[in-house]
């Protein structure tokens, strides 16, 4: 048996029609949703302020922090974690390293130094911005980093 589509039964959606009915995204919901997923111990620090959301969780031997800035498609996604402090020993080989990495290794997630950190990061603008990338900017970063930090330690440590 087939079903017969009554022509005047039927709505015709639009482009903009179909676009306005897409359900939104609670993005801190997604993102808390992945750390409870992947946070040691489901212990999760969380704060809010007039820059938007933080959140602090422990994977493996790193620090996983993420920030939402707010949640205008001009709003900020970000994930990041330290895995190696500043000085080194032969930064030089550190930073070849480092940007060998980042051609081949890091998928969308990058290495960069802030505030005298090696960090790996991954950021983007919310527009656009699905549950799935949420899930997989985390979980790159926290992989890279944890599987990162100690070999990292053990041959550049402090200087």
């Amino acid at each position: 048996m087939t079903t017969q589509i009554q022509p005047e039964t039927t709505q015709e959606l639009s482009s903009p029609d179909l676009l306005n009915n897409s359900t939104s995204i609670n993005y801190v919901e997604e993102i808390e949703t992945v750390i409870a997923g992947m946070a040691e111990d489901q212990k999760v620090m969380v704060g809010q302020n007039e820059a938007g959301y933080q959140w602090k969780f422990k994977y493996g031997s790193v620090d996983i922090f993420v920030q939402l800035t707010g949640t205008s498609d001009e709003d900020m996604f970000t994930v990041w974690s330290s895995v190696l402090s500043l000085p080194a020993k032969d930064e030089a080989k550190l930073m070849r390293l480092l940007l060998e990495m980042n051609w081949s290794g890091t998928f969308e997630a990058r290495y960069a130094i802030v505030d005298n950190q090696v960090v790996v990061l991954a950021s983007r603008t919310v527009e656009d911005l699905s549950p799935v990338e949420i899930s997989r900017a985390i979980t790159i970063v926290a992989t890279i980093a944890d599987d990162s930090d100690e070999p990292l330690m053990e041959e550049f440590g402090i200087a």
